[in-house]
């Protein structure tokens, strides 16, 4: 099954449902478009820092493999475990991206697909929401009221049944 990271995006002056049609479910899974068309899936997603450190880092590590003189054979496979690397860790850039411009960071969903993942995770927060809903406190010089179970006519003291032992 697949993880999901949440993100819950910066309050600004919405609404509680529009705010909520906000959040971003990011699957952790390999991104066939990351590792195929590296800088142009950057510029997709608008991750200019990430594309800035790759061309910084292509272009390093392409002058290195020139100087020491290795064939285009072997500056293939490099390029391509770089690639297959950025496919791997797709969603992890766009996460630290989305993390720097002010989103935070909700949790993880373990779900079969997108919608039983929201499924989870706003039931999961409206089930936080109702425990930490404070009980309403009497006023001062108000007792609270006696709550008492149901008991039967034949009970008397501790004892649970009449005629009963210790």
């Amino acid at each position: 099954m697949p993880a999901f990271a949440i993100l819950e995006p910066p309050r600004h002056q919405h609404a509680a449902i529009e705010h909520a049609d906000r959040f971003m479910f990011l699957a952790d899974r390999f991104s066939l478009g990351a590792f195929l068309l590296g800088p142009l899936w950057m510029i997709w997603r608008r991750l200019w820092v990430v594309l800035i450190v790759y061309l910084v880092g292509v272009g390093l590590v392409g002058y290195g493999l020139w100087r020491l003189g290795i064939d285009w054979t072997g500056s293939a496979v490099v390029f391509g475990l770089i690639h297959l690397l950025l496919g791997l860790e797709a969603t992890s850039l766009v996460r630290w991206t989305r993390v720097r411009h002010g989103w935070r960071e909700c949790g993880i969903v373990i779900a079969d697909d997108l919608d039983l993942a929201e499924r989870r995770f706003f039931d999961n927060q409206a089930a936080l929401r109702a425990v930490a809903k404070p009980n309403p406190t009497p006023a001062p010089g108000q007792l609270p009221p006696a709550q008492f179970g149901p008991s039967h006519p034949d009970i008397i003291g501790l004892f649970p049944e009449p005629g009963g032992g210790r």
